[in-house]
């Protein structure tokens, strides 16, 4: 039995659907398709119910899917029982990071300590999305959210403070009771921000929904409404100004989190170590 295969597999049965898992291994869906149909061939037993458009387990794929994730597991461990012996600043290491704060604020730090150590590769990934440290889609993740299971370290950066920001000219333009407000969209769980906007908002409209804050500070670049942004993006875009009163409309504390297993990797410390040491890398601007 081929283990890509089986793993093809599992990412099937946790993901719930052949586009999800193509999105979290980062392949085509026909490709996850031609993978379980592989898999079925071989152990000569039908793994998934095909009904149209939607696929679900069938009992055998049920407990199929349990053993692969047990499997996944023990694998995980062992590749991280291997990564902790790395003490030498050689190899890969893998970050995730929400796209705005990696690109605003991570990417020079780390872009320094690379070209401090040669031999060390950086793997950004930047993404909405939580990556799973279990399964190894990340060897760091800097969260927004600090989690509350797991066996993992983690080590508060510092605060994120949001405020309201418009472009001078949209402000200019209508009353405060006329103001329109741009929001989040596509996510599953809205973060805190957006609960802090709609309660300023006070029953105003959301006039521009979007999923991405680059796109929010676009919009209200462009006079499409108020939106809640991170000061690292509000308060360094020129077309920007925050809304009065200017205050802090939330905070959000910034968390390194990594397996347990993995602090004593030589790359993954200094990650930690580099972070660190940048003065008011994450600090939240009173007001």
């Amino acid at each position: 039995m081929d283990w890509d295969d089986l793993r093809h597999f599992a990412a099937l049965a946790e993901a719930g659907s052949l586009s999800a898992a193509a999105r979290r291994l980062g392949i085509e869906h026909a490709t996850v398709a031609r993978r379980i149909l592989s898999l079925e061939r071989t152990l000569a037993v039908p793994l998934v119910d095909r009904r149209g458009r939607r696929w679900t387990l069938t009992e055998e794929g049920l407990r199929l899917a349990a053993i692969a994730a047990r499997m996944e597991a023990e694998a995980q461990a062992a590749r991280r029982l291997a990564e902790a012996t790395r003490t030498d600043l050689q190899g890969t290491v893998t970050v995730s990071a929400p796209p705005a704060v990696a690109a605003a604020i991570l990417a020079a730090p780390l872009v320094g300590l690379q070209a401090r150590h040669p031999g060390l590769t950086i793997r950004m990934v930047g993404e909405a999305r939580t990556a799973s440290l279990d399964r190894g889609e990340a060897d760091v993740a800097i969260r927004l959210t600090r989690p509350e299971s797991g066996d993992l370290t983690i080590t508060r950066l510092g605060r994120i403070g949001f405020r309201l920001y418009a472009s001078p000219g949209y402000l200019a333009s209508c009353l405060p009771a006329e103001w329109r407000f741009i929001g989040y969209d596509g996510a599953p769980t809205l973060p805190p921000q957006q609960a802090a906007l709609e309660a300023f908002a006070a029953g105003r409209p959301m006039a521009f929904m979007a999923s991405s804050l680059e796109i929010q500070q676009a919009a209200a670049r462009a006079g499409g409404g108020i939106a809640v942004l991170p000061d690292f993006l509000g308060r360094a875009d020129a077309g920007l100004i925050a809304v009065p009163p200017d205050r802090l409309i939330i905070e959000r504390e910034v968390w390194f989190v990594a397996h347990s297993d993995l602090m004593r990797s030589g790359p993954v410390r200094a990650v930690l170590a580099c972070l660190r040491a940048v003065p008011d890398l994450f600090t939240a601007v009173p007001g």
